[in-house]
């Protein structure tokens, strides 16, 4: 089981068929099947592209994100190999034990020195592979902030930005712009010298798969500019918030004293696995346990508007389940501890109690906002009146600590968004 109180929360049958819907939600996340399908053992396939291990003298791994190491693993186990280095997040234990694999941990979501060394050791790294070799890169979600290089304004003054930026609401494509246009590597810089051919696998953790956001972009290219930036400091209030050097830099791109991030990708990019998988193979599991089913698909915006939008969706009759993904967004208003996913249970308890459904939303990395739970479950039967005051201090965490239903499964090496459900069983 990837829930670890599964036993515990599933109480009667009705939790246990969501609970189930949610599991089976975190397996389709899990890398191994996607990159099982695209790497075999002579050669690499993905779509009509194949790509022959035996044209190369070596065969190079650079893997950074969360799922950095359980995709090189499975990587290793279908071909050969030769070295690499794979970029984790500072909470994660590693299973790798070969001795060609260099492990380095780094910092998540926001960057530290740690997130510099990380990147200084992979562009030193990249240095080694001759023409006759191929790079193989494995892109999963985290990998933004695990890796960076800032330019033209200091690593405190990146951090402030991405602070400002996270706890103001701004939804990932947005983050991602600025830490593009803030940085060396990132919108495919990381590639721009490679001496040799490379290939990327990338799991998607954004709204949309756009492969120029994901990750930033790090080994793809990037379709927005410094004028986007601007736009989105504009947008939140931040040009009086935010250290003078973000906003000079930013300034001197659009007036083209910068030169703009790369907008054609150097070496081939392919998105191999999505919320839609996570989503799909939840309806196949809700319909086989005899539920009528409806999904939802890329969720964003603020999770009171998100919590709207799902209940729209419910219907009255019985042995109903909605199936919703996506990543919303909270605005950081109070000090308390919490996460959108514990937030969206709330709001949507609050909006469906009179459908006396069960509600549940969890992140696929098994990590909720500033929490060590990866979301919560909730019925109708729990109390709705202490719920706005828990809400206004952004303290969802201590709702569901005195009355239940967190959601705990420590992370999960992967991370395609957040995945829920609304489930009525008769």
């Amino acid at each position: 089981m990837i829930v670890r109180n599964f036993k515990q929360l599933a109480r009667d049958s009705k939790k246990k068929s969501a609970l189930s819907i949610i599991e089976a939600g975190f397996a389709a996340a899990i890398p191994n099947a996607a990159l099982g399908k695209i790497i075999k053992k002579n050669f690499l396939q993905v779509g009509r592209k194949k790509i022959f291990f035996k044209k190369y003298d070596r065969v190079y791994v650079v893997a950074i994100g969360k799922s950095a190491d359980l995709m090189t693993k499975v990587a290793n186990s279908l071909t050969r190999i030769h070295k690499g280095i794979v970029v984790l997040p500072d909470n994660a234990s590693t299973i790798l034990n070969a001795r060609k694999f260099t492990v380095i941990r780094s910092s998540h979501p926001i960057p530290t020195k740690k997130s510099i060394v990380a990147a200084k050791k992979i562009i030193d790294f990249l240095t080694i592979p001759k023409e006759s070799d191929l790079v193989l890169f494995l892109i999963s979600g985290g990998a933004s902030s695990l890796v960076s290089v800032p330019d033209g304004v200091s690593l405190e003054d990146k951090q402030l930005v991405t602070k400002l930026l996270l706890r103001s609401g701004a939804n990932i494509r947005e983050v991602n712009c600025i830490r593009k246009h803030l940085s060396k590597i990132k919108g495919g810089r990381l590639v721009e010298s490679l001496g040799c051919k490379a290939i990327s696998l990338v799991m998607s953790d954004v709204v949309g798969d756009n492969l120029s956001v994901i990750a930033s972009g790090i080994t793809y290219c990037d379709n927005s500019t410094f004028h986007d930036a601007k736009k989105i400091l504009l947008k939140y209030n931040s040009k009086n918030r935010i250290p003078k050097s973000v906003w000079s830099h930013i300034i001197l791109g659009t007036k083209g004293l910068i030169p703009e991030t790369p907008k054609r990708p150097m070496i081939p990019n392919y998105v191999i696995r999505t919320n839609r998988d996570c989503v799909n193979t939840m309806k196949i599991h809700a319909q086989k346990l005899g539920f009528a089913t409806k999904t939802i698909l890329s969720l964003e915006g603020d999770v009171k508007d998100v919590a709207s939008k799902i209940s729209r969706h419910v219907c009255n009759s019985q042995n109903f389940c909605l199936i919703f993904g996506g990543e919303p967004t909270v605005t950081v208003k109070g000090k308390g501890k919490g996460g959108r996913n514990q937030e969206l249970v709330l709001h949507l308890l609050k909006k469906l109690r009179d459908h006396k459904m069960i509600v549940a939303s969890v992140g696929t990395d098994g990590i909720d906002g500033n929490t060590n739970a990866a979301g919560a479950i909730a019925d109708f039967t729990m109390p709705l009146k202490p719920i706005d005051r828990y809400l206004c201090k952004n303290d969802s965490y201590q709702y569901f600590k005195k009355y239940g239903g967190l959601i705990f499964t420590g992370p999960t090496r992967t991370n395609l968004m957040d995945i829920g459900i609304a489930l009525r069983r008769k």
